[in-house]
């Protein structure tokens, strides 16, 4: 629940807001970077608790949380400033299965600036005129 209800859709919209939008709005980067950071500071206070999100075991809350957090340094969060939680993607990072979906993600991962036609499909119009 936690990744669907907060790090989910909050990495989702600082990810929008700072490199998908077509306007920079100063006020929704900076709100979506501090509550980034935020939920940063819960999961490392969790993972300080516990070796895995949901408990000691390896579980799907793992899984579905661990692709917000391995590009971590594109939201300008350095994961040495969380010891929990780089103990925790470092672990992750390291099985096989993990790996060899991120090789697939790496295999096909799209290069370049987002096209018009891309943002059509992404956003439903090319332009965002506010009211």
């Amino acid at each position: 629940m936690f990744q669907m209800g907060g790090v989910g859709p909050m990495f989702g919209q600082y990810n929008h807001f700072a490199n998908y939008a077509p306007e920079k709005l100063p006020y929704a980067i900076e709100r979506y970077t501090n509550e980034v950071a935020r939920l940063h500071r819960v999961l490392e206070k969790r993972l300080a608790a516990s070796p895995f999100l949901a408990g000691p075991d390896y579980s799907i809350a793992d899984i579905c949380t661990f692709p917000w957090i391995r590009n971590a340094d594109r939201r300008g969060i350095n994961l040495d400033d969380y010891p929990s939680l780089r103990r925790w993607h470092d672990a992750i990072a390291a099985r096989p299965a993990v790996q060899r979906g991120v090789q697939v993600l790496a295999e096909n991962q799209r290069r370049g600036q987002i096209t018009d036609a891309e943002r059509e499909v992404m956003f439903g119009k090319t332009q965002f005129t506010p009211r």
